[in-house]
């Protein structure tokens, strides 16, 4: 919204009021997604000790699974019982507002991404009330939840793939290394193709929401990377004459977003990291993937996520392997999945696992970057 003052400059000061120089400099999108970044982070900090105590005081605590379910596990990770759940609202609702405060409010790819993030974060929000409702592990049922992804992934890829807007442009498949996409239309497989991207990167982040920071860190790393193809995309000498990636006017606005998230992220960790005082529960995981989903399809970065997001494919490939292998020949791949708990019982400690796999994952998102030149 900050933006209007750009497009009212005229109207509301006089050319040479320092008000019309400070209205003139929201038009620069670097600007923007500075400031939504450093809102966001003041927003989770100044707030974060606040949202913790309600929850605490609504007695939301992170339902521990008991040593039958989990062994040793149990042993190790019992003294987390009871720490607040649900604190992706935290960060989601900084996202939200430095993000409608700064991105361009005629860009439709910035209300989309916020439109899939909010949704999948009320269904992680009402899985999560469950699971402390019940005292249990178990929240919703694995269809209901897939059958509300399913809906909103449809819903968000229906409108990229077949509107004015985006369409022309959101059918075109690229992959990194290749100049020109490898399919100039896709069709109504687009949706289909967008349907797979948020529900398995959804359930992937998902996965990963197993240590303190683990999940937070690992998004902020693939939120840089794709932020960064973001503002490529949209600048049009960049996407065009320099890199050859495909080009859309409102990639910058969706920079803007990935910004916002990336300062409520780490604003989010401050209070997520070891020994985390509040968890972000399904709430903030669920929503999370899908807004890394969401902004890799407005990239036109889909096949590139898997890249950036290595961390995430590794969680949850080894989730598919254990449970394939088990039911095939009843004995086990890993000592437990998803695999940052392999290396658990494995002796390494806590901080260990997630330390190396943030490493990890900024890697993965340097080697992504490194595919915006070389094509």
């Amino acid at each position: 919204m900050i933006y209007l003052l750009y497009d009212l400059r005229d109207s509301l000061f006089s050319p040479d009021s320092p008000a019309y120089k400070i209205a003139n400099l929201f038009q620069y999108v670097t600007l923007r997604a500075g400031a939504a970044c450093v809102l966001a982070f003041l927003i989770s900090v100044v707030l974060g000790d606040r949202v913790i105590r309600r929850l605490i005081s609504l007695k939301v605590g992170q339902p521990i699974r008991s040593a039958e379910e989990v062994h040793k596990l149990n042993e190790l990770h019992g003294g987390k019982a009871g720490t607040p759940t649900m604190g992706g609202i935290l960060f989601l609702g900084a996202t939200v507002i430095a993000a409608v405060l700064f991105a361009r409010p005629d860009a439709p790819f910035v209300w989309v991404i916020l439109g899939v993030t909010v949704s999948l974060g009320l269904l992680g929000f009402y899985d999560d009330y469950q699971k402390v409702k019940k005292k249990s592990s178990d929240g919703l049922s694995a269809r209901g939840k897939l059958s509300v992804q399913v809906t909103v992934a449809l819903v968000a890829g229906c409108y990229l793939s077949f509107s004015d807007y985006s369409g022309d442009y959101i059918r075109q498949l690229y992959i990194p290394g290749v100049k020109e996409p490898i399919i100039a239309d896709m069709g109504w497989f687009t949706p289909l193709l967008f349907l797979g991207v948020i529900v398995g990167t959804s359930n992937a982040v998902n996965l990963t929401d197993g240590l303190d920071g683990l999940a937070t860190g690992c998004s902020i790393t693939t939120a840089a990377a794709l932020g960064a193809y973001a503002y490529v995309i949209g600048h049009a000498f960049f996407a065009k004459e320099y890199l050859f990636l495909p080009f859309h006017p409102d990639g910058g606005e969706v920079f803007v977003v990935c910004a916002a998230f990336i300062g409520a992220a780490l604003g989010f960790l401050w209070f997520n990291c070891y020994p985390a005082r509040v968890f972000m529960g399904d709430t903030g995981s669920l929503a999370i993937g899908g807004m890394l989903g969401t902004v890799a399809i407005c990239c036109n970065q889909e096949i590139l996520l898997p890249i950036v997001g290595g961390i995430f494919v590794i969680e949850a490939l080894s989730v598919i392997l254990q449970v394939g292998y088990y039911k095939r020949t009843k004995k086990r791949i890993f000592r437990m999945s998803p695999i940052h708990h392999h290396f658990e019982l494995g002796g390494w400690k806590e901080t260990q696992v997630i330390s190396r796999f943030w490493i990890l994952s900024l890697i993965f998102a340097l080697v992504g970057l490194a595919f915006m030149k070389i094509r």
